[in-house]
């Protein structure tokens, strides 16, 4: 790492969470007294190593202009996207004429407040020098099924599938390019896969399991739960 070396980060918080079954974005719901993307931005100011965090923001969102951090001097927003892949693109757009293309983006879920400053601090420590980058991941200690309806064709190798996380960590450049490349197509769920879809192999950097994603009601439980053990 050099000292002109720059990290940015980006969290697309477009989503709507339906399967919280919500009066609210699962995002803005409340979380050991802020809401789920307070917690999650706070995580990522207090590593202390990004220029700026750029926020996509679904633009009838009434809910991220009336919280404390939206106005926090190394937060800004960016115009939130139909898909993920969009959110982030516009997330990248907003800081273009900041950033370099060497410099490295880290992209960072809304709805995973419990990550560590450890943690982003190991995924760039391990990843600086690499070519491409990478994700922060969990290998699979479940069997795994391969399912075709409710019938079970036969069991998968766990010891290859690890289960994606974030944040994903990849050059400016290089990611922008591969979600400009990929623009529209359903199969990019995650950063990473756009960079596949180049032909490029992203790394895997193994992450804490208290990383969760909030995605049903019985999560915020378990997210407080961490947050206070941590």
């Amino acid at each position: 790492m050099t000292d002109k070396t720059k990290f940015w980060a980006v969290v697309p918080a477009a989503g709507v969470g339906k399967r919280m079954s919500a009066d609210r974005p699962k995002q803005y719901l409340l979380l050991a007294g802020k809401t789920v993307l307070e917690q999650t931005l706070l995580r990522l100011l207090q590593a202390d190593v990004f220029t700026t965090i750029s926020v996509a923001i679904s633009v009838e969102d009434p809910y991220w202009p009336e919280i404390p951090i939206s106005k926090h001097e190394k937060i800004m927003t960016a115009p939130g996207g139909k898909e993920r892949a969009d959110s982030v693109l516009s997330g990248l757009k907003s800081i273009r004429t900041m950033a370099s293309d060497d410099d490295w983006v880290l992209v960072h879920d809304a709805a995973r407040p419990c990550l560590t400053a450890s943690d982003i601090h190991h995924l760039i420590n391990t990843l600086i020098d690499d070519e491409v980058g990478g994700i922060l991941a969990l290998s699979s200690h479940d069997t795994l099924k391969n399912v075709q309806g409710k019938n079970i064709l036969g069991t998968l190798d766990r010891s290859h599938i690890w289960r994606a996380l974030t944040p994903q960590m990849f050059r400016y450049g290089m990611l922008k390019n591969a979600l400009e490349a990929a623009e529209g197509n359903p199969a990019v769920t995650d950063e990473a896969s756009a960079l596949e879809m180049l032909g490029l192999q992203p790394k895997i950097v193994e992450g804490r399991p208290d990383n969760i994603k909030i995605t049903r009601p019985e999560d915020l439980a378990l997210a407080q739960f961490y947050l206070e053990q941590q």
